[in-house]
């Protein structure tokens, strides 16, 4: 029996610094450049700039949008803990190292989320602000409707689906995995949530000009364009850039 709570231990250990690291929520406001060289902010070049938030061990290859795949992207790799080797270690909530008007796109994957709610507008804002003009944002989070739903069945603690950690249950899309908030109540736990309406809400009192999104197996996935773009512009950039290899 001790050979198996060492074992279980250690797998909870594994993955909850994996899910720290892949959400930025480790460390604090200070932020360093690892590895990027300066000239990466040119923008006269042909090469467009992602940047990926909390990218954890994840990188471009990762994300699982066909447009990321492309090879005029360069990604740029932001997260809070320096041992998944970042190019910039830092929070969402203050990025200074990014300069204004200096990326093509964001990317967020499971991050808002445990933010509080006073933070978002702040992180949105900062999104926002290294943002070039014609660029855009790309965030997915659970979905508050879909455990809500399953919440007023009764099954607060039914499996909704089954994450590389475990099974995942209404009560831990609301509040975060609950073995790794009973690891690290600080920052695993989830401080805020949203539906999609609510969602494109919060981006949309940001200043984000255009906003498009669905509910998709649990998680949300939205699209926030920082300037204005016709309806077939929007339709032709999420299909390249929203929906998920997979689910097409």
């Amino acid at each position: 029996m001790s050979f198996i709570r060492e074992f279980t231990a250690r797998f909870l250990q594994s993955w909850l610094e994996r899910f720290r690291s892949h959400h930025g929520l480790i460390g604090t406001s200070h932020q360093t450049s690892v590895q990027i060289e300066p000239s990466v902010w040119n923008r006269a070049t042909d090469t467009r700039l992602l940047l990926h938030v909390g990218c954890g061990h994840s990188t471009i290859e990762n994300i699982g949008l066909v447009g990321f795949l492309s090879s005029k992207w360069r990604e740029i790799r932001l997260d809070a803990d320096e041992s998944v080797v970042p190019d910039l270690v830092g929070t969402m909530t203050e990025m200074p190292s990014v300069p204004t008007e200096a990326v093509d796109a964001i990317f967020s994957s499971h991050g808002i989320e445990h933010l509080y709610w006073h933070d978002v507008p702040r992180t949105l804002a900062e999104f926002r602000r290294v943002l070039a003009d014609d660029g855009f944002l790309v965030i997915t989070c659970p979905d508050l409707q879909a455990a809500a739903q399953m919440i007023a069945e009764d099954r607060l603690f039914d499996t909704a689906y089954i994450s590389p950690a475990g099974p995942i249950t209404p009560f831990d899309m609301v509040y975060s995995y609950r073995p790794f908030v009973e690891a690290n109540p600080e920052w695993m736990s989830h401080h805020c949530g949203f539906t999609l309406s609510t969602l494109m809400a919060v981006l949309r009192e940001a200043g984000f000009a255009k906003i498009q999104g669905f509910r998709g197996s649990y998680g949300l996935w939205v699209l926030a364009s920082k300037s204005p773009r016709s309806a077939d512009e929007m339709t032709a950039l999420a299909a390249d850039y929203l929906l998920p290899i997979g689910l097409g």
